[in-house]
């Protein structure tokens, strides 16, 4: 268990914290505190997301690139995201179609995988995966913090983000498609 690894680790842990304190604000369930835990679930959230960026560059600067990490760093990824969506279409901050298009695509991937590592080929995030993820981080950011001078701003990052949703799909399923035919 390497550094980049225990990072992707913490990345998972810190959803249940960044949970229980943006759904418990909105709720109510959290009394007194419940006036703070948007600011303090939106730290939460940016500390998992730079542990993102820094797992993979100590991977890559460290040749600490291991099969764990090439699986588990998108998974993290994708729980961290989706539980901010999911959250937040509770708190009726984002569409639900949208966050269903999202997550869609994540269980597509997620299968894809599965099936490409039953042919023992392990399959990278692609550079599209990688903006898709970016994007979607800022929206959450941006949607957590609920801001009203930049709603503009949050509802272009959101299109792009679900653009680039559906374009990462089609160049991931392009790219790898030998996997479908089990020829790779």
């Amino acid at each position: 268990m390497n550094l980049p690894n225990k990072l992707t680790v913490f990345r998972v842990i810190l959803i249940v914290p960044f949970v229980v304190l943006l759904l418990g604000g909105y709720e109510g369930w959290l009394g007194g505190l419940s006036a703070y835990t948007d600011y303090i679930a939106l730290a939460i959230f940016i500390i998992a997301s730079l542990t993102d960026m820094l797992d993979g560059k100590i991977a890559r600067k460290y040749n600490l690139i291991t099969n764990f990490g090439k699986f588990m760093d998108p998974l993290a990824d994708k729980l961290l995201v989706c539980s901010a969506m999911i959250c937040l279409t509770a708190m009726e901050r984002i569409p639900a179609w949208i966050v269903i298009i999202i997550i869609s695509r994540e269980f597509v991937i997620s299968g894809f995988r599965l099936i490409a590592s039953d042919n023992g080929v392990v399959i990278a995030a692609s550079w599209w995966g990688k903006f898709k993820t970016t994007f979607q981080m800022v929206m959450v950011i941006l949607m957590i913090a609920n801001i009203e001078a930049l709603s503009i701003v949050t509802d272009i990052v959101m299109w792009i983000s679900l653009i680039l949703t559906v374009v990462s799909l089609v160049d991931y399923l392009m790219k790898n498609k030998e996997v479908m035919k089990g020829t790779k």
